[in-house]
Formats: C-alpha cells, sequence, structure tokens
C-alpha cells in the first residue's frame, strides 16, 4: 500500500465558497462567529470572503466588515479571493494573509463564466500576484472544472496542465485542482494530480473536491495516495452545486476530518467543536447540516 501522508491540512473555504453559493442571507456578525467557532474548532486556514462585485455575489457584499469583525489568532491564516486588480485593491487594506485566484480548465466554463478565455483570465491576474508578493501575501490558485465541466463534459489532464503551467508562469505560489461539479473518480484524480505535480512541488498542490456524486472522500484518499496532504472542505457541506439541480456542493469538513481519524492522520480538529460550527450556520440558514457525520454525531449527541 502506498504512503498514505501523517498529517492534513484542511483548508476550511465555508465562510466563502460556502456561503456564497447560498441564497439566504448571512449576517456580518453570524459570518465572523463562523470564523471563530472554525478557529475554536482547530482550524489554522480558512477562506474568509470574497472580493467580487456585489452585484454578482450579493452575499460577499459585506467583505471588509467581515474581514474587519473577524478575531485574528497568530497561526491561523486568513485568505480572501480576488479576481481582478478592483478585488485586490478593495482586499488590500484588510490585510488578508493569502490570496486566491481562480482559472478554469475548460474554454467553455471561462467563456460562460467570466466572459473571457482562459489565457486572458490568468494575463488579468498577472498585476494581482504581482501586488500581492510586493505585499508580502501568498498567492494560491484554484484551477476549476479539472475534472469536468457543465458545458463542454469531459476535460482533459493535458487541458489541465496547460492551466497549471500558466499559473506557475505569472508566479502563483500554490496551485489547487478542483472538481466543481464533483464528476472526478479515484483514477482520472490521480492522473490530474501527476500533471500538477510536474510543475509544483507536493506542499503546493491541493485538491478541492465536490460530492455532486458522492466521491468527494474516495477522491481525497486517491490524492493522499500519492502524498498529497493539503485539501479544502466546507463546514457542514455549505454551498450547494449551482451546475447541478440540488446537488451537495463541497464535501463536507466534518466527514474529511472523521474519514483522518479513522485512518490514524492528525489534522489538529477537534470533531465536537466543529460539528458545533457546522450546526450553528447550518441553524442560520434554517436547515439541518449537510454533512453526514455532523447528522449524525448531533443525533447521538441528541440520543
Amino acid at each position: 500500500m502506498s504512503q498514505l501522508p501523517t498529517r492534513v491540512t484542511l483548508v476550511d473555504v465555508g465562510p466563502r465558497d460556502g456561503l456564497q453559493n447560498e441564497k439566504q442571507p448571512v449576517s456580518t456578525e453570524h459570518k465572523a462567529t463562523l470564523v471563530t467557532m472554525l478557529q475554536d474548532a482547530g482550524l489554522k486556514e480558512i477562506e474568509v470572503t470574497s472580493f467580487v462585485s456585489p452585484k454578482w455575489v450579493p452575499q460577499m457584499a459585506d467583505n471588509t466588515a467581515v474581514m474587519a469583525a473577524i478575531e485574528r489568532r497568530a497561526g491561523v491564516r486568513y485568505s480572501v479571493l480576488t479576481p481582478n486588480m478592483k478585488g485586490m485593491e478593495a482586499a488590500l487594506p484588510t490585510k488578508p494573509d493569502e490570496i486566491v485566484v481562480f482559472a478554469a480548465a475548460s474554454e467553455a466554463f471561462s467563456q460562460k463564466n467570466i466572459n473571457c478565455s482562459i489565457a486572458e483570465s490568468i494575463e488579468r491576474f498577472a498585476p494581482v500576484v504581482e501586488v500581492a508578493h510586493e505585499a508580502g501575501i501568498k498567492v494560491r490558485s484554484a484551477v476549476s472544472c479539472a475534472l469536468g465541466c457543465p458545458y463542454q463534459g469531459e476535460v482533459s489532464p493535458d487541458e489541465v496542465e496547460r492551466v497549471v503551467r500558466l499559473l506557475k508562469d505569472i508566479g502563483v505560489d500554490h496551485v489547487g485542482i478542483a472538481d466543481t461539479i464533483g464528476v472526478g473518480t479515484p483514477k482520472r484524480v490521480q492522473a490530474v494530480m501527476e500533471r500538477a505535480l510536474k510543475h509544483y512541488p507536493l506542499v503546493e498542490v491541493s485538491g478541492h473536491f465536490h460530492d455532486t456524486y458522492g466521491q468527494a472522500l474516495t477522491n481525497i484518499y486517491a490524492a493522499m495516495e500519492m502524498g498529497l496532504h493539503t485539501f479544502d472542505a466546507s463546514v457542514s457541506g455549505l454551498g450547494g452545486c449551482p451546475y447541478a439541480k440540488g446537488a451537495t456542493g463541497n464535501v463536507a469538513t466534518e466527514d474529511v476530518v472523521f474519514m483522518l481519524n479513522g485512518l490514524g492522520i492528525e489534522t489538529g480538529i477537534d470533531i465536537d467543536k466543529l460539528v458545533d460550527a457546522g450546526a450553528f450556520i447550518s441553524a442560520q440558514l434554517g436547515r439541518p447540516p449537510v454533512s453526514r457525520v455532523g447528522r449524525a454525531l448531533l443525533a447521538k449527541r441528541a440520543g
């Protein structure tokens, strides 16, 4: 059996990627409380908000207020999404530790989602990366639709590698391979990760899996078999998949932690406190947690 990592870093993207897909507005105070609860549970990497046009993403209109409201702790990295220079200029005064840029592996998705080609989208990030590095801020990227696209269907490892190379060329520090619609399966995940690892060291490659088809945990395991040890996850499985009606979105952080605990892999995360955070934000959204582990542990407590 291949060597699994002894420790895994989880980046909780719930406050940003999770809430961004939720229709129900969440107050600034509740967003800040969620961040506090996540760090209480031991999370050291939290994606807090996104500096995008409120016209496109109304849920993130309070980005500056959220960054001011969070209680910052030493040793925790707070990241924000900045899709362009305008977003970067708005984000800088809020002092993020890391910024996130994203590019699609599918031309069809890039055109439909941001109205430009992949190459053009990456050109837009070049000055963003430059400004971030001048300010001493790390730049993480996400390659969306790396395992399939809602418009084009199949996405080849060659297409993914092309984007990874373009991101590397503009100086992006870290590349995350994202299965935006959750269609990836273990063998395909490994084939794509192999391409990313040709251009980035193991420590700077991560996985972002959606559970649309119930494959997210299996895909994380497959990536860990290659030595990967950083993954995005979303508390309580926040964030539906906008391209698949009624589908679950991001893999739930609780479900990932439960699996890692069972494998004896360290995360530094307290699962009970994590379940509390998931229950809190789900209550604000007026629904039960999407996380199966969250639901099971809450039922066990109630019993």
